[in-house]
């Protein structure tokens, strides 16, 4: 495709996302273009600060990680996406396995990303690191009979446990790894003692499970642990208590650890402004960002030197699975399929 044509279209569909209302900062036609399946309100003040520090625009697009990455198939090399961040390695792993992404060389990220925490290739890298933990109801739950994912198979828990769907990808990727690290006959086994102990048919998101276990509805639930933190920290008072009135459990710390999962970004294959969307990524890494991500978001930094916030810290330390998290999504298939056999829908 000659490029003046190749550039034409690529301007038409950047002008259409804008008239769409897709787009902020619209007026920046050479702004680097991020497709985000981050809340804005999670990720846009950091992008204001690099563009503060660096003259260079955003044009920020937020929307369901399925849905952008659809967009960013149908768009081709025609999009006018330029970086890719979303809140799952399972949706990093499924981009780059479409080829969606460019593979990004940085010493940088290379040096402060942890190597299980981004891709081999060098297609993503991870941005910050959420983990899934139970929850409990102190004054029905002994946290000695707690001990790891493996247990909530247990009789002991028959009608206690509440969950989201099997359609959350931050379950699926919790099945992945439980694949990756202990094979199919085992997970099989599990997930059939698992869902025996639902309290209820799985419904609405993490934040409903702590309500539940918060109204007796249910004694222990499964969630990553930034909801948690964004319920202490609420403007909504019955968030704040229902927050209040449960417990953080750090499963599997006698074994491999508790499963963990990542937001990341990546640069996409057909960047106009590579270089630029990889500045981001670097900005996005630097320690004073990473210190954002843990105040704001109640995530915990990828940096091995950045420590954690004030609250986070009071949940103690834990022993993460070190788990190269590639294989949440390259797992994620036979995950779902798992998932279905055992009736957890």
């Amino acid at each position: 495709m000659p490029l003046l044509h190749h550039r034409l279209i690529r301007a038409v569909a950047l002008s259409m996302l804008t008239a769409a209302g897709g787009l902020v900062a619209c007026g920046a036609p050479d702004a680097v273009n991020v497709y985000s399946a981050r809340q804005e309100a999670l990720i846009k003040p950091l992008l204001d600060q690099f563009t503060e520090e660096t003259g260079i625009a955003i044009n920020l697009v937020t929307g369901d990680g399925d849905a952008l990455l659809a967009r960013l198939r149908n768009e081709g090399d025609n999009s006018p996406a330029d970086l890719f961040l979303t809140s799952d390695a399972g949706k990093l792993y499924r981009a780059q396995a479409d080829a969606l992404l460019q593979p990004v060389t940085s010493p940088t990220l290379q040096s402060v990303a942890p190597a299980h925490l981004r891709s081999d290739e060098n297609y993503w890298y991870g941005l910050s690191v959420r983990a899934r933990v139970l929850v409990y109801a102190p004054d029905r739950v002994d946290p000695a009979a707690l001990s790891d994912y493996a247990s909530l198979a247990d009789p002991m828990w028959r009608g206690r446990i509440c969950v989201r769907s099997s359609g959350n990808i931050y379950n699926q990727s919790l099945v992945a790894g439980m694949l990756a690290n202990d094979g199919d006959d085992a997970t099989a086994t599990w997930l059939q003692g698992f869902v025996a102990n639902f309290a209820r048919p799985p419904q609405g998101g993490d934040r409903d499970q702590i309500k539940a276990v918060a109204a007796g509805q249910c004694d222990v639930a499964l969630v990553n642990s930034y909801y948690l933190g964004g319920m202490l920290q609420s403007d909504d008072a019955g968030e704040r208590e229902a927050a209040q009135q449960v417990t953080l459990f750090w499963p599997n710390q006698a074994g491999r650890g508790a499963h963990i999962n990542i937001s990341g970004a990546g640069v996409t294959r057909a960047a106009s402004k590579p270089e630029e969307a990889r500045q981001l990524i670097e900005f996005m890494l630097r320690e004073e960002s990473q210190r954002w991500y843990a105040e704001v978001n109640n995530e915990y930094p990828v940096r091995e030197d950045v420590e954690p916030s004030a609250l986070l810290q009071s949940w103690g330390p834990f022993r993460a699975d070190e788990l190269n998290v590639s294989e949440l999504g390259r797992l994620n298939a036979e995950a779902v399929k798992a998932m279905d056999r055992a009736g957890w829908r």
